[in-house]
């Protein structure tokens, strides 16, 4: 099968195609009836299951079969993000990626960097909103307020500092310009669907080694008035409520009367069936990814040429292919108990206006840093280059101490079920 090349790339960008498609099909690590656990979602009076249940039409639109959504367009899309990440800190793909680096906020937070492509509103999210660069508030920057005033119509800044933003999609909502700020179509959609669903039930239970029972009423437990020691049997030392009485000691299950064991982790729990959250058994899974190559040509770069505009549209189309060849090879372990492994590696699907089935491609994460590089070289060719220097800020001293607060209050309060 033939590999995907800039120069087909450029030529699909430039009107040939209107879309890329890339379908995998997958099964769980365990095999073939092996139960996955999707994504779990909080329905108000939901009793049946959790879960993104739909029937949907397949195949030549003659069969319809139970569905269960297993990563959504949004999930999909930032580990897409990470995979590309990856690439970019290997300096295996050159491309933009500005952050906000915390390596000097001391305690305040547990990372050293967070970058545009780990932020939930990528360049427009109020962490770079409320970040320095040089000393100055990044949206009264010259770089910032020229991202304020992108557009789709004039993209050219955002494509220089951030051109992932254009593939993925951005809305400037938290920029001064607030629900007016502009908005970026998401040109790269992709979710992963399980076939023929069948929703299951999982149990639970847990033997406290230690038999710790209930305890007579005049030794419950209440929350320590040191958050350190969780709780304690003294009601002296408790912490009290506005009333001046001691708070039972309720971290951890609610289950039990207050004060007992069971409120501070102790004891015995009875084995439960859970069918709001069981897990499902499927036939298969499938990933199926769009680049809408139609959006992309929507874009436009004041001042540039067809050439121009064409190769920068491109270089915003070779990073999506570099994030399905990446995602590839960082695995799909989407959360605890749902693994699934590719039963191919990825082929995109050069899509036309007649709706046949299009060119097939194959692609790999060597061919899709080959495709980056070559369509970043040309596109500053062109005059449309991306940023090479590094776009660094550091946070504000107000962002830091809405940390810091945020954290000393989470840190107190009850956590809840």
């Amino acid at each position: 099968m033939p590999k995907l090349t800039f120069e087909r790339l450029r030529d699909a960008v430039d009107g040939h195609a209107v879309a890329l498609r890339s379908r995998m099909e997958l099964q769980p690590a365990g095999g073939v009836g092996d139960k996955v656990f999707p994504p779990s979602y909080a329905v108000e009076g939901r009793t049946e299951h959790k879960y993104a249940v739909e029937e949907r039409q397949v195949g030549d639109m003659d069969k319809v079969t139970t569905t269960v959504l297993l990563d959504s367009v949004a999930s999909q899309a930032n580990r897409a993000e990470l995979a590309l990440l990856e690439g970019w800190e290997r300096g295996e793909l050159g491309f933009p990626v500005p952050f906000v680096d915390f390596a000097e906020a001391g305690d305040a937070v547990d990372y050293e960097r967070l970058t545009v492509l780990e932020a939930p509103h990528r360049l427009a999210d109020a962490i770079f909103r409320d970040s320095l660069l040089d000393g100055t508030l990044f949206r009264l920057s010259d770089i910032g307020r020229a991202i304020t005033d992108a557009t789709p119509r004039n993209a050219t800044e955002l494509f220089r500092y951030s051109p992932t933003s254009l593939l993925f999609g951005m809305w400037d909502s938290t920029g001064p310009k607030g629900g007016l700020g502009s908005k970026f179509q998401r040109a790269y959609v992709s979710e992963i669907v399980g076939f023929d669903a069948v929703v299951g039930r999982k149990v639970g239970s847990r033997i406290d080694p230690l038999q710790i029972e209930k305890v007579a009423s005049e030794d419950r437990a209440f929350n320590s008035e040191d958050p350190a020691e969780v709780w304690t049997l003294d009601p002296h030392s408790a912490e009290k409520n506005k009333k001046g009485e001691p708070v039972h000691a309720s971290r951890g299950s609610a289950s039990g009367e207050a004060g007992q064991p069971s409120k501070i982790n102790h004891g015995n729990i009875v084995p439960t069936i859970d069918s709001l959250a069981g897990g499902v058994t499927i036939s298969k899974a499938e990933q199926t990814t769009v680049i809408s190559l139609a959006a992309l040509r929507r874009l436009r770069f004041r001042g540039a040429g067809r050439e121009a505009q064409t190769a920068a549209r491109t270089a915003v189309a070779a990073l999506g292919v570099a994030a399905i060849a990446y995602q590839y090879e960082t695995d799909f372990d989407l959360r605890s108990r749902c693994l699934l492994l590719p039963i191919h590696p990825p082929r995109l699907e050069l899509l036309g206006r007649d709706g046949a089935a299009g060119e097939v491609l194959d692609v790999d994460r060597t061919v899709a840093a080959e495709i980056v590089s070559a369509a970043a070289a040309h596109a500053a060719e062109a005059g449309l280059g991306w940023e090479t220097d590094e776009l660094r800020l550091v946070p504000a001293p107000k962002l830091l101490e809405l940390i810091r607060r945020s954290r000393k209050v989470s840190a107190t309060e009850q956590p809840t079920e």
